[in-house]
């Protein structure tokens, strides 16, 4: 398919049901509010034509795993993903990592590494986990890949973990916007 192809063809979401299915040993996790509050410009909205993701958790060793599908509101090349949207994706799960395993950070710094060009219009499977921590500071990674294994992209991040005053304020903001538990735990 040529280029002028690709930028014609129709996109198709997947389904939810598909975009949810839990990868095997894993679980399907809410992180981020989609309705009621303010929501992630990433994965915040569920019906979006740029990106929709959904999250899970693989038990057996607390990697963060995430099903996203790039549609034509995240165009950059013609009939690919523009490089801000996979960056994003990246940075949001390697933060959601941290959160979720109880470290509530904000990025101080990420390097991706783009391996292919990404075609818009497909599933792609992400896994972001903590590489190392050391007080506040911790080193996390994350992949991007096609459901084929293909490795489109790969991050690393510095993260710092919120301090006490900073974390005090999200409690009262969860508190507030009625934040279910395990949201921005």
């Amino acid at each position: 398919m040529g280029l002028a192809d690709m930028e014609r063809q129709e996109f198709i979401p997947p389904s939810r049901e598909e975009m949810e299915a839990a990868p095997p040993g894993s679980r399907h996790i809410t992180f981020f509010p989609t309705d009621g509050v303010l929501s992630s410009f990433l994965s915040g909205d569920p019906q979006s034509m740029a990106v929709r993701v959904s999250y899970f958790l693989r038990e057996s060793d607390g990697i963060l795993l995430a099903r996203a599908w790039f549609g034509p509101g995240a165009k950059g090349p013609p009939g690919h993903a523009h490089g801000g949207s996979i960056a994003a994706l990246l940075d949001e799960a390697m933060g959601c990592c941290a959160w979720h395993t109880g470290h509530p950070v904000l990025a101080a710094r990420i390097e991706v590494a783009f391996r292919h060009s990404l075609p818009l219009g497909r599933v792609y499977m992400v896994e972001a986990w903590v590489e190392r921590a050391s007080g506040r500071k911790f080193t996390l990674q994350g992949r991007l890949r096609g459901q084929d294994g293909v490795l489109y992209a790969e991050s690393e991040g510095l993260f710092l973990e919120l301090n006490d005053e900073l974390k005090e304020a999200m409690a009262e903001y969860r508190e507030e916007m009625n934040y279910p538990d395990g949201v921005l735990a």
